[in-house]
């Protein structure tokens, strides 16, 4: 097929999978809390026991990585990410707040369109599915085109498995036909809500130029700082473990090593005895040369391979058993070609005077290609370890393990996830492990706990008859609200001079009225019925000034009513509360 055709072919089926996820996009949100946990549940049940054969096929397929780290990470997202998703709620009422008096109801955000990368393309695909169906979002699938045979075989796992536990057909589809032009198409598509994009920069820029809301992954080249109370040993084998992982393909593995100088020569030795290989100036030249790209990006070619294999490439004589290849470099930047992130077992080295040193050289680090990422500190001094956390550009800042690790929330208690977000330090809309919360809408109930007064309407400065209103002595500072006796008074006021003349008699407040012993009011009978004159008219008792909610409640007490006329100001609440038992006596008034 030419390439016109397969991009036209790409571009098709972007938009006929985008409309089958939409039609699949209401009767998905129909279903209960129990139906999306049976859907979720079949998903990790069907695509757990495949994962050996998917990371096999993974390899096979991309060239990248290590099958044994493969099948840790399939399980990873198909065990840890599952567990932890699995009790969350994500439909209905997912939360009252009792004290607030708010009320919150989850609402997914809809068709998510999932970039999936060629370096982790299994163990991300289950990782999307989950959470996107979790949120009850139909998911559309943009496999990396490198990878397409493996991602396509997760889908297909996992879409007989939510089927059978009764998924709407298109709540999990992917496209076939792959091509740049069919996945900017999926991305734009009006079906789509969301985009989840993990790939190169590249890729992420243009899904966050796609118009839509996107979570994206920056670059990672994270530092790993030894600090001189570090345990020395352990320190060296999590960098190694972590840098070694898969071959360094996950972007949070890493990439340079920072070094207290007391501890240099220790912290050499063990690398040595675990398997690193430092290499001199002039083969550092050659590793640059086969490893860095003139744009300064990893050379496809080598990325996910082994140490040995990149030794062999730039024609370096290593021994099999070597694990890692390092260069001891005096800068980070253009000029330093291997201090950019690396994907694959090479490390940058540094060594510095002192923590302050070594916290310089680390923003460095992540300012040239990892801003917002991931960090390490290995240390037992817990004052410099804070310092870390509060003065690095990095999001998630590991203490004593690999960064491979624990940024995924694999050895540590962060959020399990396989998309990790930069924030506002690497250009993207979060700096969280994205979940099944990202793919969310949350409304929310909000219950009145501050009743609003009404405002009086008083004139400014003056009245209609030119008589000036009373004003407070000079030097008095403003009263915080007005009394309910003087906002009554000026009432009475502003009617006098309208014609509407006070009654002569001092009306008693309805708290006065409240506190006196109940009358009893002589009933008079007419025919069958019984009659109480103060409850038919109010005219034997005067209109109360003002009435709030406690007023009525001693009423109702008391069983009698309130007599409010024109004049009298009753709060909102004493409204209601009265309304609702038919608590008042309207009392006309004379001009």
């Amino acid at each position: 097929m030419a390439q016109t055709d397969r991009d036209l072919a790409s571009i098709a089926e972007a938009r006929a999978l985008a409309r089958r996820a939409k039609a699949a996009a209401g009767p998905l949100a129909e279903l209960s809390q129990e139906q999306i946990d049976a859907i979720v549940d079949a998903m990790a049940a069907a695509v757990t026991p495949h994962a050996e054969a998917l990371a096999r096929l993974a390899v096979e397929e991309t060239g990248f990585g290590v099958v044994a780290d493969k099948i840790q990470k399939n399980l990873f997202s198909s065990e840890t990410v599952y567990r932890f998703i699995r009790p969350m709620k994500t439909v209905g009422v997912i939360n009252r707040l009792e004290d607030r008096k708010v009320v919150e109801i989850a609402e997914p955000f809809g068709v998510v369109c999932a970039i999936v990368p060629s370096t982790n393309p299994t163990s991300t695909a289950i990782y999307k599915i989950l959470i996107s169906l979790k949120a009850r979002c139909p998911i559309v699938i943009s496999p990396h085109p490198s990878a397409v045979r493996c991602i396509t075989r997760v889908a297909e796992i996992m879409n007989e498995g939510a089927r059978r536990a009764g998924a709407p057909d298109g709540a999990i589809t992917w496209m076939t036909t792959v091509t740049l032009e069919g996945t900017q198409e999926l991305m734009k598509a009006r079906e789509v809500a969301v985009i989840l994009a993990t790939g190169g920069m590249g890729l992420v820029r243009a899904a966050y130029s796609a118009g839509k809301p996107a979570y994206g992954v920056g670059p990672g080249n994270a530092p790993a700082f030894i600090e001189r109370t570090a345990d020395v040993p352990k320190a060296v084998r999590d960098v190694v473990t972590g840098k070694t992982f898969d071959n360094g393909v996950l972007c949070s593995s890493e990439n340079s090593v920072v070094v207290d100088a007391p501890i240099a020569e220790d912290v050499k030795r063990e690398f040595v005895k675990n398997g690193a290989y430092f290499l001199s100036p002039a083969e550092q030249e050659a590793v640059a040369r086969v490893l860095v790209t003139p744009q300064r990006l990893p050379n496809p070619a080598v990325v996910g391979k082994a140490a040995t294999y990149v030794a062999q490439q730039a024609g370096i004589t290593v021994l099999p058993d070597t694990r890692v290849l390092i260069a001891e470099l005096q800068g980070v930047g253009r000029d330093f070609p291997l201090s950019i992130e690396k994907l694959c077992p090479v490390l940058s080295y540094y060594v510095v005077a002192d923590w302050k040193e070594g916290c310089q050289r680390c923003i460095e680090i992540l300012r040239y290609g990892g801003m917002g990422h991931t960090m390490s500190i290995h240390s037992r001094n817990d004052d410099v370890i804070l310092q870390f956390g509060l003065k690095k550009p990095a999001f998630r800042i590991v203490v004593n393990t690999p960064t491979t690790h624990g940024s995924i929330g694999l050895s540590t208690g962060l959020d399990p996830a396989m998309t990790l977000g930069c924030g506002g330090y690497g250009g993207n809309i979060t700096s969280d492990n994205i979940a099944p919360r990202h793919l969310l809408n949350i409304k929310r109930l909000a219950y009145e706990t501050k009743p609003v007064a009404r405002a009086a309407s008083v004139p400014a400065a003056s009245t209609a008859s030119g008589r000036a209103l009373p004003r407070p002595p000079a030097g008095t500072p403003a009263p915080a609200g007005i009394a309910a006796e003087v906002l009554a008074r000026r009432i009475d006021e502003f009617l006098t001079s309208r014609g509407y003349g006070p009654t002569r008699t001092e009306v008693p407040s309805a708290t006065a009225v409240a506190e006196m012993p109940p009358k009893a009011a002589p009933a008079t009978t007419t025919g069958n019925q019984v009659k109480n004159p103060t409850a038919e008219a109010g005219a034997s008792e005067k209109p109360a000034d003002f009435v709030c909610e406690d007023d009525v409640r001693q009423a109702l007490r008391q069983g009698r009513k309130i007599v409010i006329g024109e004049r009298s100001i009753v709060t909102p609440a004493a409204r209601d509360l009265g309304e609702q038992h038919r608590m008042f006596v309207q009392a006309a008034w004379s001009r």
